[in-house]
């Protein structure tokens, strides 16, 4: 009588070495990985992207607050408040002339825009919602701020440079390509699972509208 064990996978049987070895539950090691492998991206991903990262989602949530905020204050600084801009209330006529005086025309339209989108484009992020688009506006913002305003003073903000407008510049740019984290309205929407392409869209879009206001502008 033959000792030899005919189960698949075990020995020299039939299959052993292509099929993998059953264990008591029935499955061989080769279904036990894959198993394993779809549990883990079921882990990493749900309908609407990314699972939970507490640090990377917290990080974006506290980014969003502080560059937003700082957005909105300054809005309401170029509507009359703290002490407006320039220190005695004045509001968007003297922001207006502030922009004449670097070579704008049309100072009052593009004060109100600036405003606008100040206000708007912070209270998005504040929120997490069309993230994106809103950082790319900002970016647009400080762009224009160190081109028009801000470059030939030098780099340090001691001497009147585009430091502080570069630093918020970029954490505007770097928004607009992350999204805005799970902490957000922007969660289930098609732009946070694709935030790097709709960043880019974004950034493009500010780069020309950047364009048209110094070259049409100024």
């Amino acid at each position: 009588m033959s000792t030899q064990d005919d189960r698949f996978g075990r020995g020299a049987g039939p299959g052993a070495g292509t099929q993998g070895e059953f264990d008591e539950s029935g499955f061989t090691s080769t279904s036990q990985t894959s198993l394993i492998n779809q549990r883990a991206a079921q882990d990493s991903y749900s309908d609407d992207g990314p699972s939970w990262h507490a640090g990377l989602d917290v990080g974006l949530l506290l980014v969003r607050w502080v560059l937003g905020g700082l957005f909105i204050a300054h809005g309401l600084q170029k509507l009359g408040m703290f002490g407006g801009v320039d220190g005695r209330g004045g509001g968007v006529g003297a922001f207006a002339g502030v922009l004449e005086s670097a070579g704008y025309s049309q100072t009052t339209a593009l004060a109100w825009v600036t405003t606008v989108t100040e206000l708007g484009a912070g209270a998005l992020l504040v929120f997490g919602l069309f993230t994106s688009l809103a950082a790319a506006g900002l970016l647009g913002v400080m762009f224009n701020a160190v081109i028009a305003m801000k470059l030939e003073a030098g780099f340090f903000a001691g001497d009147g440079g585009f430091e502080l407008e570069m630093v918020l510049g970029v954490a505007a740019l770097a928004l607009a390509f992350t999204g805005a984290g799970r902490v957000a309205l922007d969660r289930r929407t098609r732009w946070f699972s694709h935030a790097p392409a709709f960043g880019l869209v974004s950034v493009l879009i500010a780069a020309a509208a950047s364009a048209v206001v110094l070259l049409v502008f100024r």
